[in-house]
């Protein structure tokens, strides 16, 4: 069973698995019609994007299937999403999509299409360990790898779950695409969250969501409690932002912490976004992991992971950081490597 989005990343590999000679079925998730609320369509649930799947699949002959998955993609990303940043936070909705949905769900329903596996076109591999395990790695694409947001499967999930394109580039893909004759060859990747309607943002998406419950205006206070100016709204600002703060100052200011209690946006400069240690709850593991462990740690989706000392306690963990790292937020994933190999990770609850 191949998870088909419209992009050529999903296209790809369901086309090497059928070349490969397995047996291939595709099925592409109906997530969000945020048309509901008067935004449009979700840019992974357009008519467009189903059209490109089921095109792929009649190429190949491949039987595809569109399932409603509408519910429960509300209930586990888009009000954990809401939830987020009314609590000042900056959600990872990707990880839990991936999580919660994409395999989580599919590999129920796999058993449901008599299916021994669940593949999709991430980047990232599965790699098998000197005593056996299996263990989730890095794609060989470092410019497009998705481990980051795959830290909450589970090494009894990764028996099932296959990444083909693990150990290709980008542009070996859309050399393959073009040389099969894939019809969504040349289809751009989305550069936003994938349930935002195309020509919307994210903040749109929280508006409608949010409704009576979006806050309203509040102030803008630098470090010391100093008002520099007023916000439309605290969702709107996440820690590290520096454009559309709507203040005039001769220094060069960030968002440094978002108060939802006080409705307020703090900002100071840069020195004052360093941070050295993170608490980390919500933590999946990947490894039994020992009380005390060296590892690198990646707070964003591009950033250069480095080198920690994690302490686990408990259900969380606190991170120590050898060189201090620049705005991690709250809400954001924080993922443990080694190498190239995911640990675990969880979620950032503070950093200081």
């Amino acid at each position: 069973m191949v998870a088909m989005s419209g992009g050529v990343d999903s296209a790809v590999a369901c086309a090497l698995l059928a070349r490969q000679g397995h047996e291939v079925l595709g099925v592409t998730l109906h997530l969000a019609d945020l048309s509901r609320v008067g935004l449009g369509v979700s840019r992974c649930c357009s008519l467009d994007d189903v059209t490109n799947a089921r095109a792929v699949c009649t190429l190949l002959d491949v039987p595809h299937y569109v399932i409603n998955m509408e519910e429960t993609f509300h209930r586990e990303v888009l009000g954990l999403f809401v939830e987020g940043y009314l609590a000042g936070q900056t959600p990872s909705p990707c990880v839990r999509c991936n999580s919660r949905v994409k395999f989580g769900e599919l590999l129920r329903l796999a058993d449901t299409f008599g299916a021994d596996a669940v593949a999709s076109g991430h980047y990232a591999r599965i790699c098998r360990g000197e005593n056996g395990e299996l263990q989730l790695w890095r794609g060989v694409d470092r410019q497009k790898d998705q481990s980051y947001f795959l830290f909450e499967l589970t090494p009894e999930q990764l028996q099932r779950i296959m990444f083909p394109l693990g150990e290709m580039t980008k542009a070996h893909v859309r050399a393959l695409a073009v040389e099969m004759g894939l019809p969504n060859a040349a289809k751009p990747d989305s550069q936003e969250v994938c349930f935002v309607p195309e020509g919307k943002t994210y903040r749109d998406v929280l508006g409608k969501l949010a409704g009576s419950r979006l806050p309203g205006p509040g102030e803008v206070v630098d470090e010391e409690g100093h008002v520099l100016g007023r916000h439309p709204g605290f969702v709107g600002f996440t820690v590290g932002q520096r454009r559309g703060l709507g203040v005039a100052s001769g220094r060069r200011l960030y968002v440094v912490a978002v108060r939802p209690e006080k409705n307020q946006v703090i900002v100071g400069e840069a020195p004052s976004l360093a941070k050295s240690f993170l608490e980390v709850r919500q933590v999946n593991w990947l490894i039994s992991p020992s009380p005390s462990l060296e590892v690198e740690v990646q707070v964003r989706s591009h950033h250069r992971a480095q080198a920690a000392l994690v302490e686990v306690n408990g259900q969380g963990v606190q991170v120590r950081l050898r060189e201090p790292v620049f705005a991690p937020a709250p809400g954001q994933a924080a993922v443990f490597y080694r190498g190239e190999r995911v640990l675990g990770g969880g979620f950032i609850t503070c950093a200081w």
